[in-house]
């Protein structure tokens, strides 16, 4: 079971909604509109083009109470430009997030630390400079908020999170590679 959806399913309210939409200019206006329109705020949302580049995937991550969640989810149905919408449970998908994270180097020495904090967290060094290491992260949420707390002493000039994205599982589905450091 994903970690990044037992810390949203943890939390009261939380939910994790994915649809497939026509990969239109307003589209995502028309989505997001109905969400303001239900008073919700949206929390993370990640939108991008499937393997059919006329759909596009819309994963959004609120806070809310089921009955309002099922009244916003039945009216994003009733978009033309919708073809699916599913609330999503960490036992139904697959999540994860990225994240570029520059951290500060100071010397030779806290360059190796990040270097191998990197490793042991199996992310991936994208960029390097005289002053600092951009370090890409991937995994789920608890994973990049747990590499952040371990690095900031360092110092961290920004950080950039997708938000969560998610894809749902075939039913019957054996391998789950959801450990928290993966």
């Amino acid at each position: 079971m994903s970690s990044s959806f037992n810390k949203l399913r943890n939390k009261p309210n939380n939910y994790v909604i994915s649809a497939l939409v026509d990969n239109l200019s307003g589209v995502l206006h028309k989505i997001t509109n109905k969400f303001r329109g239900r008073g919700f705020n949206i929390n993370t949302i990640s939108i991008g083009p499937t393997q059919n580049r006329q759909v596009a995937r819309i994963t959004i991550t609120i806070y809310g109470d089921t009955s309002s969640v099922d009244q916003l989810v039945l009216q994003l149905r009733k978009l033309v430009d919708v073809f699916e919408v599913a609330v999503l449970t960490a036992k139904s998908c697959v999540a994860r997030e990225l994240a570029l994270i520059k951290v500060d180097t100071p010397d030779g020495k806290a360059r190796s630390e990040i270097i191998g904090y990197a490793n042991i967290f199996r992310n991936r060094i994208v960029d390097v400079s005289n002053d600092y290491i951009t370090v890409e992260v991937t995994g789920t949420s608890d994973k990049i908020d747990s590499f952040i707390e371990l690095v900031k002493v360092f110092g961290i000039s920004e950080v950039s999170r997708t938000g969560l994205t998610a894809l749902k599982r075939e039913v019957g589905s054996t391998y789950q590679n959801d450990t928290e450091y993966e």
